[in-house]
């Protein structure tokens, strides 16, 4: 019965089993920072929420997960489960019993797990408030061996029992409504290979370059695979979500990456990831904060590296855009800079400005102590590369280009004047014009600009920059900071977003060698820690949610750029 595994094996406390394109996982995270004993199918449709308990019959079983297969182990028994399309899980054991209970015991008129017995087919079914989707259960092969809780009301057990001592196999299904009795003509083994030979064909696509130089390159690639839901709800295109665990969102900057990472090998889908968001522009020409199944919230936004972010896409998608696809993206790009420059400039200023740090992506950096509504240095030298992108598509699309150059050179000007010491950025209120400089790695952000700047500002943000630097990478906060905090989100911690872009304007501004330093930490520090959404700074550990999307993006890009060097010989 037992399938051999295929791909990289993973921690299923990490990373969660699923499938691209699916809304839901196997995983014993249920909440944020919340890990069960038991696996749970955990859906993302209407929030993250743990709709039923996968349970083995023996207690410590050892589990197993390959991007094609999970499977819970104990002496000779076995337990697999394999996705048949996005919305269908087939789950089946030999000499190991499995109880699928319902994750909440209570039901309400308005919370809760419904289970009733279908006449029309006799499968069983659990209704689920929270995500507004039923889960059919079909026994497919054995029987079951007990069913409690059907047609209950209020608190009690809604479980179906899998018997040990027989085989077994049934097919659970996410959906709406309802749908034909589950068929299931394809067999357990074919789906385990049709997984296989998809997943492969993935990396194949985005990895092509990978070897014993890039050991995580499968995992990443799995990682964003595996977090591809298709369109529902307010999502709108095929969607990369920054984890199926409790991040299962789309950001207006963490998208970026994930495009990026994507360009060369699923352009189409790259090209999605970059125009999610703007799906969702408001009227000012705002990008939301964040887009997920049925939510989209626009009380933040999300730093503008779109200009810097669509050059990268562009340089590594295999064939360039048409002109209809380019005229709405220049378009696009045009409204969200022009936001910053009409919503977010004080009267009489060259500078925009956040209005909390939740804007910047950088929610608690140190730059953001003593005020929250700041001109800072990062924002400004964005903004000078959007606009510097949006002469070059306006020149390509024959539309005046000058405007956006006149922009750019003012904003430059304005950074270098109001926002430069002479030795460091430093951030300044737009009401009071107080300036006040701190440790945090956003305040030399504007390297991202690269040969751009100043040579001699270039030069000392690179020193900066190597302040930050310890055995794993780039901390946010230096370590030697008195706000220094290990697990302290942007004070402290390694994170990818803040790393690609850095490395990217020191390879522009000529710093190599530091660049390929940053470079080679960073891989290191996936290959030993995973994909985390950040990272210990002094140990390297992952810290938060644990299978993060732009990390992994951040990952490839990195890594695919080191092979590029190397096979040209530099």
């Amino acid at each position: 019965m037992t399938v051999a595994p295929s791909g990289p094996e993973f921690a299923i406390q990490d990373i969660p089993f699923s499938y691209r394109g699916s809304w839901f996982n196997i995983s014993p995270v249920v909440a944020e920072k919340t890990y069960a004993d038991d696996l749970h199918l955990v859906s993302h449709q209407t929030g993250m929420h743990p709709v039923l308990r996968l349970s083995p019959t023996v207690a410590g079983t050892t589990v197993v997960a390959t991007p094609a297969l999970l499977t819970w182990r104990d002496g000779t028994g076995r337990i697999e489960a394999v996705y048949d399309g996005p919305d269908t899980l087939r789950i089946r054991g030999r000499g190991l019993g499995l109880r699928v209970a319902a994750a909440a015991r209570t039901l309400t008129p308005f919370s809760g797990t419904y289970l009733y017995l279908d006449p029309l087919d006799g499968s069983h079914v659990f209704t689920s408030y929270e995500t507004g989707r039923r889960y059919r259960v079909t026994v497919l092969s054995g029987t079951l061996t007990r069913t409690d809780g059907a047609e209950a009301l209020g608190t009690a057990d809604r479980s179906l029992d899998l018997p040990g001592d027989q085989p077994w196999e049934i097919a659970v299904e996410e959906y709406a409504t309802a749908r034909r009795p589950y068929a299931g003509s394809i067999t357990f083994e074919q789906l385990c290979r049709d997984r296989t030979v998809e997943f492969t064909a993935f990396v194949d696509a985005i990895a092509p370059w990978r070897g014993a130089e890039t050991p995580a390159a499968e995992l990443a690639a799995y990682v964003l695979w595996s977090a591809t839901v298709a369109p529902a709800g307010f999502v709108t295109r095929p969607a990369v979500l920054m984890s199926k665990h409790w991040m299962d969102k789309v950001w207006s900057w963490d998208h970026c990456f994930n495009a990026i990472a994507l360009a060369a090998g699923e352009p189409e889908l790259a090209w999605h990831q970059f125009h999610l968001p703007f799906d969702h522009q408001d009227e000012a020409g705002a990008l939301p904060d964040s887009v997920t199944h049925s939510e989209v919230l626009h009380n933040y936004v999300k730093p503008p590296i779109h200009g810097w972010a669509l050059r990268h896409l562009r340089r590594r998608l295999p064939q360039p855009p048409d002109r209809a696809a380019l005229a709405q993206t220049y378009d696009r790009l045009a409204r969200w800079t022009r936001f910053w420059l009409d919503a977010r400039r004080a009267p009489g200023q060259d500078l925009p400005h956040y209005q909390h740090g939740n804007d910047s992506g950088w929610d608690n950096a140190t730059t953001f102590d003593a005020d929250r509504v700041l001109q800072t240095a990062d924002l400004a030298a964005f903004l000078v590369s959007q606009l510097r992108c949006l002469a070059d598509l306006a020149t390509e699309l024959g539309e005046p280009a000058e405007p956006w150059s006149r922009e750019a050179d003012r904003i430059c000007a304005g950074l270098l004047r109001d926002l430069w010491d002479g030795e460091r950025f430093t951030a300044r209120s737009p009401r009071t014009g107080r300036r006040r400089a701190s440790r945090s790695l956003l305040d030399l952000m504007p390297i991202a600009l690269g040969a751009d700047l100043p040579a001699p500002v270039a030069a000392a943000l690179a020193r900066g920059v190597e302040t930050h630097l310890t055995t794993h990478g780039l901390a946010t906060e230096p370590t030697d900071s008195a706000h220094y905090v290990a697990d302290g989100y942007w004070r402290g911690p390694i994170w990818a977003p803040s790393t690609v872009l850095v490395e990217d304007g020191l390879r522009r501004a000529g710093q190599s060698r530091m660049a390929d330093d940053i470079s080679r930490r960073f891989l290191a520090l996936c290959e030993k820690s995973g994909f985390a959404e950040n990272f210990d700074a002094e140990t390297g550990a992952g810290l938060r949610d644990r299978a993060y999307t732009w990390t992994a993006s951040s990952y490839l890009i990195l890594a695919a750029a080191q092979e590029q060097r190397r096979a040209a010989g530099g």
